[in-house]
């Protein structure tokens, strides 16, 4: 099975967290232009239409019927016209019968055309649902070694711009099927009608076929550089948008202004190429209809003249010749529009076949909220790449309430090690155990219900303050969540806000300070309630009164709680029970402050070097020995 891995950057080799796929990665070929017909995409888009195949049914009738009245009506005007101009014969109940057969038919093509279309789209709409639902559904479950290494961007385009592709395709389809339909039936009735003429009006197909071949690389090599500054322009814009503040402080509006400006108007460029490509091919059908018009008039009226056709049989003919190109012009359209379709299709289908690598057993066991709180490492080896590890035979136990800092140079394993308590990733070997059970074995929902995660960069979603708080336990009353508020110290701010509780927060909390936004991840997770708590400690730069605040929340927080803390301030290390040290993926000493003082070694070095953080040390010192492990 396809893995969705065949777009997605190469994973790091150094055996660290893998980087973000890089933007403009992919083909734009692929993109733009894929297979036009793949049976296997067309299969997977069928799997979320067939539960409305009645629907589609229904649909495609009422296609057939629009599609019969359509080559009717030139027929009921022949045989109108036949009659009134033969005085030989007139026949008033034959002409009044003519009348109401073409009313009848207008009626019928009108109603028939309505339904088409509205079930044709109202069936598709659903179908986007679905697909949108599905992938979603899937990305909430894929493990995050995907995420890891892929690009949100690439991501949020599938969720929409393909998603889109495939709802045009789907809108389309029907019409595509009535214009093959259409094409034959009119081929089938002209020569019926009279097969000279009929072999006249083909014979100006090979022009068609000789401008589309000619006509379409070109289209596609500009509408491919169309799409390709497309892609730089949005690229350019997103960049300038998150980086305004950066821009603004260099005061660099005018340059950025510049080459904005040099790639948009490269994007103008391109873009009226692919516009006067876009635009030949209709005038060109035209043309050539018109070229069939008149050699039909032409032949047609001499064998009107000589009594060899009626007069109906010629303006049926033209009508006819009016509706034979419009299909021609149309499935040409959609031959783009195909191409998009099992392009997008099969980018959606390399999403939802991302292999889900973590996942519960099929007899996974409930993790009672009874259970003692304990975490501990066996023997762990775990790295993103399985031939590079990250941790190296980390062993660790933290008994039922306590709470232990890990510390160590960026690099050194402290974010996976806490990624692995909550089963985000898998070991390669040994075991975590949290409440004595391997977290394998346990279902993900009840390990996430004892195992509450504060980031170092609080994540908050756009809602209320309310909401935020009780994120995870949706269940809380507004008593419980002042509650939570006031024991970390977030209660005063909050009701300082316009509307308190109530007021909505922009997107990633944005609209507080990192302080504040720290301190609401702390009411969340004391409202979660659960047995064990990581935190990674927020690093960035905060005043000194904010940082006494977060302080005294994180002792609130982890009262009665098992603590596992990545540390990167002293005055959190010395409050811990326990402190492990950690470098090049290797349990290097553990013990308390004082402890860790006397050892020496490396956390000695950083308290008396007084580093800041303990993030600023290199990540590969050769003046501590690994070997001094506790």
């Amino acid at each position: 099975m396809d893995q969705g891995r065949g777009e997605l950057e190469a994973e790091p080799d150094d055996g660290r967290r893998p980087p973000r796929a890089v933007v403009g990665s992919h083909r734009i070929e692929e993109e733009m232009f894929g297979r036009a017909f793949d049976k296997s995409i067309l299969r997977r888009i069928w799997g979320f239409v067939h539960p409305y195949r009645a629907k589609v049914v229904v649909t495609i009738v009422a296609m057939l019927i629009f599609t019969g009245t359509q080559l009717l009506i030139p027929l009921i005007i022949r045989y109108a016209i036949d009659l009134g101009m033969n005085p030989a014969r007139p026949d008033r109940s034959a002409q009044l019968a003519a009348v109401g057969a073409f009313l009848s038919a207008i009626l019928v093509n009108f109603a028939a055309g309505y339904m088409q279309e509205a079930l044709d789209g109202k069936m598709a709409e659903t179908v986007l649902f679905d697909i949108r639902r599905a992938m979603f559904g899937h990305l909430q479950k894929v493990s995050l070694s995907f995420m890891d290494k892929t690009e949100v961007g690439r991501l949020m385009s599938r969720l929409q711009g393909d998603v889109n592709s495939i709802q045009e395709f789907l809108e389309t389809s029907v019409y595509s099927l009535g214009d093959v339909a259409l094409l034959f039936g009119i081929v089938f009735v002209m020569l019926w009608l009279d097969f000279r003429l009929g072999l006249l009006t083909l014979s100006v197909l090979p022009i068609l076929v000789i401008v589309r071949i000619v006509w379409l690389p070109r289209a596609r090599d500009a509408f491919m550089a169309a799409h390709e500054t497309n892609s730089v322009v949005n690229g350019a814009l997103a960049e300038a948008i998150h980086g305004v503040r950066t821009i603004q402080s260099m005061d660099r509006q005018q340059v950025n202004f510049s080459l904005f400006d040099d790639r948009a108007h490269a994007n103008l460029r391109t873009h009226l190429v692919a516009a006067r490509y876009a635009l030949v091919m209709v005038p060109l059908v035209d043309g050539i209809t018109g070229l069939a018009l008149a050699a039909v008039i032409v032949v047609g009226g001499s064998m009107v003249m000589n009594s060899r056709i009626d007069v109906g049989v010629l303006v049926a003919y033209l009508f006819y010749i009016q509706r034979f190109f419009d299909p021609i012009r149309s499935l040409t359209l959609q031959y783009s529009v195909m191409q998009r379709a099992m392009a997008s299709g099969k980018r959606l289908t390399d999403v939802l076949d991302v292999k889900i690598d973590v996942k519960d057993k099929p007899n996974a066991e409930v993790l009672s909220p009874e259970m003692d709180g304990s975490v501990e490492f066996r023997d762990v080896t775990f790295g993103y790449d399985p031939n590079r590890s990250v941790l190296k035979n980390v062993s660790f136990k933290v008994n039922p309430g306590e709470t232990v800092a890990l510390v160590g140079p960026s690099g050194s394993g402290k974010s996976s090690a806490m990624a692995l308590v909550h089963r985000f990733y898998d070991v390669q070997q040994g075991q975590v155990l949290v409440g004595g059970h391997d977290v394998r074995d346990l279902t993900q929902e009840s390990l996430g219900r004892q195992v509450a995660m504060v980031l170092q960069e609080p994540f908050l979603f756009t809602g209320t303050v309310f909401e935020n708080i009780r994120y995870q336990k949706t269940e809380a009353t507004r008593d419980k969540v002042i509650e939570a508020a006031k024991a970390v110290g977030a209660h005063d701010f909050v009701m300082s806000l316009a509307d308190g509780y109530e007021t909505q927060l922009g997107e990633r909390g944005d609209n507080l300070s990192l302080g504040q936004r720290q301190l609401i991840s702390f009411a969340r997770a004391l409202v979660a309630d659960a047995k064990i708590l990581v935190l990674d400690e927020a690093t960035a730069n905060i005043d000194s009164y904010t940082e006494l605040q977060i302080q005294k929340a994180l002792i609130k927080l982890l009262e009665g709680r098992t603590g596992l803390v990545i540390a990167h301030r002293l005055a959190t290390v010395r409050g811990a029970d326990r402190i492990i040290v950690l470098q090049n993926g290797q349990v290097i000493a553990t013990g308390n402050h004082d402890e860790l003082i006397a050892m020496g070694g490396l956390y000695s070095k950083l308290y008396y070097l007084n580093y800041a953080s303990f993030d600023d040390l290199p990540e590969h010192d050769t003046t501590v020995q690994a070997g001094s492990q506790t």
